[in-house]
């Protein structure tokens, strides 16, 4: 019950109370084709144009590579790191401290690469270290909201048809993972990618880091808002006490 010489107060506290925004925490994950390049900056600086400057990137990594960057001011923090394979973070549980160092709410997952150009490993062994990267990401936080790449080409070497193995394998393998409190969304990174978007056959250049950035960049805004509404929902059904 509310005194009616409390409204005018009441409305102000609630208009104060939505007018602070979640901070919300995004970890760039995955191997160097998420450490070093600049898809990282451009998705910030969209973000920070279209006003979610209440996302903080998260992240033990801070580094700027490549050194050429069209953004050099940005939140650098990522967990990207290069040479990893997918099946040894799985393995060696390194999610879980990068976690437990940097929680997050939503992830994006660029991981695979390595695991077929330095180990051949087969899309079945790749898809169940996702499932256990997955369910790290869960543990860590029941409602995180998860982005996972079909990733992108790979022109050293002979890899074309295991790449695209496991990126016509990762829909259903999320669809069979998805929940409706941590969603998983799979980003379409190959499509439209080709050699002239590689600087070295595997790293994005400039045009590549451009379209990585615009496909990354409407999955990310569908979390965050999901996120952001969650928690304008649980606001309005905290009870506020009666103020004299």
């Amino acid at each position: 019950m509310l005194g009616l010489k409390s409204l005018p107060l009441l409305a102000f506290l609630l208009v104060t109370v939505c007018a602070q925004k979640k901070n919300i925490r995004y970890m760039p994950f995955g191997d160097s084709i998420t450490e070093i390049v600049c898809w990282r900056g451009l998705v910030w600086t969209n973000l920070q144009t279209d006003g979610y400057t209440n996302v903080s990137f998260v992240g033990s990594g801070t580094n700027q590579n490549p050194a050429g960057c069209p953004t050099r001011t940005y939140d650098k923090h990522n967990e990207g790191h290069s040479g990893f394979l997918a099946i040894d973070i799985a393995n060696k549980k390194q999610l879980v401290g990068w976690l437990q160092a940097n929680p997050a709410d939503v992830i994006t997952m660029h991981l695979g690469t390595n695991d077929i150009v330095q180990k051949s490993d087969k899309t079945a062994d790749i898809l169940t270290a996702f499932t256990t990267l997955v369910g790290v990401m869960r543990a860590s936080n029941p409602v995180m909201k998860i982005i996972v790449a079909q990733i992108i080409p790979c022109t050293v070497g002979s890899y074309t048809s295991q790449i695209n193995a496991l990126n016509a394998a990762i829909p259903a393998w999320a669809a069979g993972l998805n929940t409706t409190e941590s969603p998983i969304w799979v980003v379409d990174q190959n499509t439209g990618m080709s050699s002239t978007d590689l600087r070295d056959g595997v790293h994005p250049n400039t045009s590549g880091d451009q379209k990585m950035a615009a496909k990354w960049y409407p999955a990310l805004i569908n979390a965050l808002k999901i996120i952001e509404a969650s928690a304008t929902t649980t606001l309005s059904k905290k009870e506020i006490g009666f103020i004299s």
